[in-house]
């Protein structure tokens, strides 16, 4: 399944350990829409506090799912299945930092969740084949420039993705510079993994100062 294969390499790659499968939390459609959502997009984790307990639930579009299926990402990365494959890492990113913040008893905010999706999306895309700066120069035109925001975005939603997509892009675009550009993508690992043990305020900072 390729959001466990999504999972194994997140936590690979940040050597993180979240002690969980994601498999064991994903939900489908009858399952949130039992829970009364008020939006349904194609990817969606739905949180609840219980007596102290997270309960997660992780959404993410069959139809995708399907597609991932038959054109496997790490086969050949391409239009018929891109799409598709930044959806599931979405919704796996979300999944694996929120778990492992709760394991350490640490807060997340909103926008955390999503400034650190948009950097794996980037990252993760750019390893599934040779990373080398022309991939990296489309990829990020693709992942920042040629996008749009659902229309039922309220404006809170619309701001917040609007800042992690700024956010990323710079960032994106300072690794790109220091490291993607000179294949030093063992030493781009270790930064990554240093920003992902950050508060949101450290990684507002770095990216400000990186880029």
């Amino acid at each position: 399944m390729v959001l466990r294969r999504l999972q194994r390499g997140l936590e690979q790659m940040y050597r993180i350990d979240t002690r969980v499968e994601v498999g064991d939390f994903v939900i489908d459609s009858a399952a949130r829409d039992s829970l009364g959502v008020a939006r349904a997009p194609r990817e969606q984790l739905l949180l609840a506090e219980n007596d102290g307990e997270l309960d997660i639930g992780l959404f993410v579009d069959q139809v995708a799912l399907n597609n991932l299926a038959h054109n496997d990402p790490s086969h050949t990365l391409d239009d018929r299945n891109l799409p598709d494959f930044l959806l599931a890492v979405e919704g796996v990113s979300h999944f694996v930092y929120m778990v492992w913040r709760a394991h350490a008893g640490r807060p997340v905010s909103a926008l955390e969740l999503e400034v650190q999706a948009e950097v794996d999306k980037y990252v993760v895309c750019l390893l599934v084949a040779d990373p080398h700066l022309s991939r990296s120069n489309r990829l990020r035109r693709r992942l920042f420039e040629q996008f749009h925001f659902d229309d039922d975005l309220d404006a809170s939603e619309r701001s917040r993705y609007r800042a992690a997509n700024d956010s990323a892009r710079r960032y994106s675009a300072s690794l790109e510079r220091r490291y993607v550009r000179f294949r030093r993508i063992v030493e781009m690992l270790g930064e990554l993994r240093r920003f992902y043990r950050m508060s949101l305020p450290s990684k507002l900072d770095f990216i400000s100062s990186a880029a």
